[in-house]
Order: structure tokens, then sequence, then C-alpha cells
């Protein structure tokens, strides 16, 4: 009887500490975004969480950093850059197309490399 309680307990702690372990695919990613103003921090933030999986967006309007926490399983970083890029903002890795960017209001549109 004793031995069957032990078999019961040690298989009862294996699946116990085999359901804790959980890998986290959340990734904390920042690049610059070119921007100017509050409506250009709205519109990026908007872009960068229309991403699936993106769990936080802050765009820093002095520093031009964008921060996203992102889930890898649902979406890429290529992904985010894409999105963003699509509203008129140019990143570090993808340039906005020039219909994209003229498609801004003239207060956001930035000085271009």
């Amino acid at each position: 009887m004793n031995r069957i309680i032990l078999i019961a307990l040690v298989t009862f702690l294996g699946f116990s500490a085999q359901a804790q372990t959980k890998k986290n695919k959340n990734l904390k990613y920042t690049t610059e975004v070119n921007g100017n103003c509050e409506q250009c921090k709205k519109r990026i933030e908007k872009a960068a969480f229309s991403v699936p999986g993106v769990k936080t967006a802050n765009w820093d309007i002095s520093s031009h950093q964008l921060t996203v926490i992102l889930n890898e399983e649902k979406s890429s970083t290529a992904d985010l850059n894409n999105a963003v890029a699509k509203v008129g903002h140019d990143t570090k890795e993808v340039k906005a197309t020039q219909k994209d960017y003229d498609n801004l209001h003239t207060c956001c549109k930035y000085e271009r490399e």
C-alpha cells in the first residue's frame, strides 16, 4: 500500500513540475522611428498595436524610440516595422513609401534621409 501511495505521489509531483515550465515567447524590442509630435505618437502606437501579438507600445517623442513587447509566436519585428512604415513613418529597418509619407499632416513631416 505504501508503495502505491509513493508511486502516485511521485507521478503527481512530476506532472506538477512539468506543467509549471512555461516558455516566455515575449520579446522586448526597441527601434528608432522618425516623427515629430503627439499626433505622430498616437499614429505610431496605433500602427504598432495593429500588429498581432503586440502587448505594449510606447513611442518617446524626444528620443524617437519605439519600445514594444511582442509575442514572437504571433508576429515578427519585420511585421511591426512594416506596419509603422505603412502609416508614413520611417524606421531604422524599413523606410515608408513616398506616398505614405506625403499623407502625413504638415506638422508630422520630418526630415528624411
